[in-house]
């Protein structure tokens, strides 16, 4: 069965403003409204709308899809006003986030709606000023209900978005399990931690593995730290283009394994660890087969450990991390580059 595909934050928040708009002008309710994203599409929005001869409010109910984010099912909203130049003017809504930090497409101290749904709200409000003839300027204040709160789920602080959510999105709709959202959460960590000074990122694969980085390098500031979940190719391909000089990777057993072999996507549905390849190098490190033989009937990779004492001297994770570092290095030349494998144990070797 194909999974089903939802929408953005963005396009939900440009729905609610040109439905908004359309209320505030016709003083009548508004229950549907028609956007075009930004590839062409056009879509069906149902709205809820509440409007006086000043402002108008109206929300919608973001559907991810079959797409497991944060925000799915969240209430997203739009309140409308005009103002007395010819400008559209974004306002910070309750739940929307702040931008503190410099290195993002938006400048410190403006609400976090990036550049695409802005111009997708523009292009609606514009479409709906020429419609009705109207030479006022507009002030959108996009809102997000719990948006604080939901959050706190994302990294947004990492990145300095503080107070809510950012309103996303590229193409205004949200592909299943789709990538984009989390690579742009690591193409925008490292563009901060780049407009902050850092010419070192410990780039890492998730929550467990960071906490375990951030005590081994504790006077590193939290946005030196960027998380890779699966996409080391995508982030290796971002820090390429940057004047980034360090990078300490830390990397869990599992996916030290495919990466090893040149897989740069560790996702379990795009790749599996290869125990062939695993046994072959153990043998190429002089172990003897009998101690090498288990390996073909390990469940996990992490379980390795029980074959291999973790420790620097040992010869299996040494070249391990070397088979790491020459896939990486390929991509990231320039870079000085740190490999620290971590054991299911929370301890950590490095080279």
């Amino acid at each position: 069965m194909s999974l089903r595909t939802g929408y953005t934050t963005g396009a939900c928040a440009t729905a609610c403003t040109k439905a908004a708009l359309t209320a505030l002008l016709t003083q009548t309710p508004v229950e549907e409204i028609e956007i075009t994203l930004p590839l062409g599409q056009k879509v069906l929005f149902t709205v809820t709308c509440s409007f006086n001869n000043l402002n108008a409010t109206c929300t919608t109910i973001k559907d991810g899809g079959d797409d497991p984010d944060a925000t799915h099912g969240a209430t997203i909203g739009s309140r409308v006003s005009l103002n007395t130049g010819d400008d559209i003017v974004f306002l910070r809504g309750e739940g929307v986030g702040v931008v503190t930090l410099p290195g993002l497409a938006i400048g410190v101290g403006e609400p976090a709606i990036n550049p695409v749904p802005r111009k997708m709200m523009q292009d609606a409000v514009n479409f709906i000023r020429h419609q009705y003839q109207l030479t006022q300027g507009v002030d959108i204040q996009v809102f997000v209900v719990n948006g604080e709160e939901i959050a706190k789920k994302t990294l947004n602080a990492r990145i300095g978005i503080i107070g809510g959510i950012s309103i996303l999105g590229t193409t205004g709709i949200v592909k299943p399990f789709s990538a984009s959202a989390y690579i742009a959460s690591i193409t925008q960590g490292i563009d901060v931690s780049i407009a902050n000074g850092c010419d070192t990122v410990v780039i890492n694969s998730g929550g467990r593995s960071e906490n375990i980085l951030r005590k081994r390098f504790a006077h590193l500031p939290e946005f030196a730290f960027v998380q890779y979940g699966n996409w080391i190719g995508e982030t290796l391909n971002k820090i390429k283009t940057t004047p980034l000089r360090k990078v300490k990777m830390g990397i869990m057993l599992g996916k030290a394994c495919k990466l090893a072999q040149g897989e740069l996507d560790t996702h379990s549905g795009k790749s599996s660890w290869d125990k062939q390849f695993i046994y072959e190098l153990a043998i190429g490190c002089g172990y003897p087969p009998e101690q090498c033989q288990p390996i073909l009937d390990l469940n996990l990779a992490r379980r390795l450990t029980e074959l291999f004492p973790f420790n620097a001297e040992e010869p299996f994770y040494k070249a391990l991390a070397e088979h790491c570092y020459a896939v990486c290095k390929v991509i990231i030349p320039a870079v000085r580059l740190e490999i620290l494998l971590i054991d299911a144990n929370d301890n950590i070797i490095s080279w």
